[in-house]
């Protein structure tokens, strides 16, 4: 059973259609698939804050360390798995197999405002009808007024490395709008070690000659944008 979390919202499991289900992430429960899957793909993090997975044991550190983008204990954050439904039964779920995870994070409850952030889709379900869903049903629960069961939320950012163009035409064709580009947004340390995609520009003073640095593209979807045009377009790329 999942860990309970802090999350500033009320979240009613499952968030669901026909093709793909979300449910809080139970690292014992889909902790070894995940791994399984994932453990030889570090490619998977390149753009990421946090470095590969390798164990079940790290998978958990990242979910109860106080400090983590992953903790229970972080109000801002929560976790899901994503299942997709579309394929037989498994040891993980009842309706279908683990693809994957993705997170509400940096959420504002005095702004009504949140992001989709830590998502990993796994190699085995890429390029496929789980990412559009995923993303649409993490959109669709987040907009949903708070006395429909969702959260009722005013405005959803994503934010993406420059070098990461297949997350950003993610953004662009569920209808987010482009704030900017932040130079050296991020920094990764010995990001060289762990395959980490920087800006290639050189590395600030005071840097390990191994840390990496990301710009990032900005993007954000408030609710005025979902209600007239983004929610229409999200209802497409759903159901293609």
């Amino acid at each position: 059973m999942a860990e309970p979390t802090v999350f500033y919202f009320p979240i009613n499991t499952p968030i669901a259609n026909d093709r793909v289900k979300l449910i809080p992430f139970d690292v014992d429960l889909h902790g070894a698939a995940f791994i399984a899957q994932s453990a030889d793909h570090p490619e998977l993090y390149a753009n990421m804050s946090f470095i590969p997975f390798s164990t079940v044991s790290e998978l958990k550190a990242s979910f109860t360390g106080p400090d983590t983008l992953l903790s229970l204990s972080n109000p801002a954050h929560t976790t899901f798995a994503i299942i997709d439904k579309t394929r037989e039964r498994s040891p993980e779920d009842p309706e279908g197999e683990l693809a994957g995870m993705v997170a509400y994070i940096n959420t504002s409850k005095a702004h009504l405002a949140s992001e989709i952030g830590a998502i990993v889709v796994l190699p085995r379900y890429q390029r496929s009808h789980v990412t559009s869903n995923t993303v649409g049903l993490m959109l669709q629960y987040g907009f949903a007024p708070a006395g429909e069961g969702g959260m009722g939320l005013r405005r959803i950012q994503w934010h993406c490395s420059t070098a990461n163009t297949a997350s950003a035409r993610v953004a662009e064709r569920m209808g987010f709008e482009k704030v900017g580009r932040i130079p050296y947004h991020m920094k990764f340390p010995l990001g060289k070690r762990y395959g980490k995609l920087g800006n290639g520009r050189p590395v600030p003073p005071g840097s390990h000659p191994d840390d990496v640095w990301r710009d990032s593209l900005y993007y954000s979807l408030s609710w005025d944008v979902w209600e007239s045009e983004a929610r229409e377009k999200v209802e497409k790329a759903i159901s293609r």
